[in-house]
């Protein structure tokens, strides 16, 4: 696949997704979200890819945030489009079935900050820096910010980071649950690699629907949830087991048959 705006490579299993715009730190514009959706229906499409690492190009930024040049052209009606092609963008992200590791090279603002909420979980160098700075351009995020970020850190703490647009260091991310770890810059990738590898190690069909309950049953009551967990349960635990059972049984016969050597 040809893309301008975004490297795609596939090895051992997972797949590589690089916003490759450096020169205004990977800002998205809606080019860049479509060759995104691209490559993620790409992604879903290919069942040699187990998972997924996404990140920027170059040291300095994850992504930096929106285009504001091409935001500048909205008017109410096609900014109200644009929030929605984008969010369904973050949506295929979200609900991929396959893990999605945002490794948080640099800054994480806006737009950026709001794709990393969608991925599955995040790792951040230690010169990252994450933010949702929107009330300081006079608007308010539109890829999902209002709804992820409390949903991850707690509404009070997104109320903070919302209203008053300040960036936050990883360090301080990492405390409030925004990402899951902390690494050097040269340990980001392959951190984000062992990460995969011992998912990819696991049964593909228990990783996607434990994804799914998680991500379809937090949205729910508990109730709601649990009944969701039961449903994908019994829906691959027979088969599920009836493996687990035929590898015990073969265990057995083997050691019977070692014992009677």
């Amino acid at each position: 696949m040809n893309f301008e705006n975004i490297l795609f490579d596939r090895k051992n299993s997972i797949a590589y997704v690089t916003v490759n715009r450096p020169k205004v730190l990977n800002a998205l514009d809606m080019s860049t979200m479509d060759e995104l959706r691209t490559a993620f229906h790409e992604i879903k499409r290919d069942v040699g890819v187990r998972a997924v690492i996404l990140t920027g190009s170059g040291e300095k930024a994850f992504i930096a945030g929106a285009d504001i040049s091409e935001l500048a052209k909205n008017d109410p009606v096609t900014a109200k489009e644009y929030a929605l092609r984008g969010q369904n963008v973050l949506n295929l992200i979200e609900n991929l079935g396959k893990p999605v590791i945002a490794c948080i090279n640099g800054f994480a603002l806006g737009g950026g900050c709001e794709i990393a909420l969608a991925c599955t979980m995040r790792l951040a160098s230690d010169n990252a820096k994450l933010g949702q700075p929107e009330v300081k351009l006079g608007i308010i995020p539109g890829y999902g910010g209002t709804q992820r970020l409390p949903r991850l850190v707690g509404k009070g703490i997104a109320m903070q980071l919302l209203l008053t647009g300040e960036m936050i260091p990883a360090k301080e991310a990492h405390r409030i649950g925004l990402v899951n770890e902390v690494t050097a810059p040269s340990d980001l990738i392959p951190r984000g690699e062992e990460i995969a590898r011992k998912i990819i190690a696991n049964a593909p069909l228990a990783v996607q629907y434990t994804m799914e309950a998680l991500n379809k049953g937090i949205e729910t009551p508990l109730s709601e949830g649990l009944y969701i967990e039961a449903a994908l349960f019994g829906f691959r635990g027979r088969y599920g087991m009836r493996n687990e059972s035929s590898a015990s049984s073969s265990k057995v016969s083997h050691c019977s048959a070692v014992h009677r050597a």
